[in-house]
């Protein structure tokens, strides 16, 4: 399969080394307004994949696009260190624009995969710029967030994070919802298996691993500017679910009709991704705190979306 990624900056740099590392495709092309980074990129990264794959690593300008059928949309201005990923969103707007009109010029069957920030936003407008089915735009939402939260889980209780299931919903930004209510260590109610373990959620607990997952990236960004190790391998699992058809369950962000009310708001739950793109989406049990939360974050989201005027 190929993919596209349009925008060769760090996170879609990240990602494309992380899907030649895994081998996952067989080709990937780097698009940028600056071409001299994306072929800069695409070497870097194919002399590193005889180390571990086959796949075929390329640059390009959009007709290097056609017949791919999955295209990252990493483009866009970075976000700035104590900037909020909504206050990126009038400078992002006016790029995608541009961007998707090029895209689906050359690749009208792709599945458009969103990592600019605001994600969720993005993603909505994206789905209303393009006219495509929802299922076909597919924003990376809470994907890294759920990441960091089953990664301190796990750490907190002494396993693996890929023996934790726990997933944060909503917007990817400063209104996620962690949802504890629902979350799960092995086949055991996390509470359950904590105590099991010796490893109680205390209060305190609970108050650390929140801040570590809803901070996370602020502590990054001030750090080294910007983040996109994490968002790169995310970006890789969710193609690798597309390209491999796995419907996989992975919280990624999509136009949806209703959510606890709330109408037509791209924001992240519990999808199914396969092949077509996602074709059912899941809502967790949730504590009546958490449902608030969450119906806070589609409101929030659809607000400033729907004040964009496209």
């Amino acid at each position: 399969m190929k993919v596209g990624i349009v925008g060769a900056g760090m996170v879609g740099s990240a990602a494309g080394y992380a899907l030649a590392l895994t081998g996952t495709v067989s080709r990937v092309v780097l698009v940028d307004l600056d071409a001299a980074l994306a072929r800069a990129q695409a070497e870097d990264i194919a002399h590193a994949v005889p180390f571990a794959s086959s796949t075929v690593i390329e640059h390009g300008d959009y007709p290097a696009l056609a017949g791919a059928s999955v295209v990252i949309l990493a483009a866009g201005v970075g976000q700035k260190p104590g900037e909020t990923r909504l206050a990126l969103l009038a400078r992002n707007a006016a790029v995608f624009r541009e961007v998707t009109a090029r895209v689906l010029e050359h690749a009208p069957d792709a599945i458009l995969l969103v990592a600019s920030n605001p994600v969720d936003v993005m993603t909505q407008i994206t789905t209303r710029l393009t006219g495509l089915p929802p299922e076909r735009v597919i924003g990376s939402g809470t994907i890294l967030d759920t990441a960091r939260f089953r990664s301190l889980l796990g750490r907190h209780l002494g396993i693996s994070p890929r023996s934790v299931h726990a997933y944060v919903l909503g917007e990817h930004g400063d209104s996620e919802v962690l949802a504890w209510s629902s979350a799960r260590a092995g086949s055991a109610p996390l509470a359950s298996f904590a105590a099991q373990v010796g490893a109680p959620i205390t209060g305190h607990v609970r108050d650390a691993i929140d801040d570590g997952v809803r901070n996370a990236a602020y502590t990054i960004i001030a750090g080294k500017g910007a983040t996109w190790y994490g968002i790169g391998a995310g970006l890789s699992r969710i193609v690798r679910a597309i390209a491999q058809d796995q419907n996989a369950v992975l919280s990624v962000s999509i136009a949806t009709q209703d959510v606890l009310g709330v109408h037509d708001v791209a924001l992240s739950l519990p999808r199914i991704v396969g092949a077509a793109g996602v074709t059912a989406h899941l809502m967790p049990d949730l504590a009546d705190d958490e449902a608030a939360a969450l119906m806070k974050s589609a409101q929030l989201l659809k607000d400033t979306a729907d004040a964009v005027c496209l």
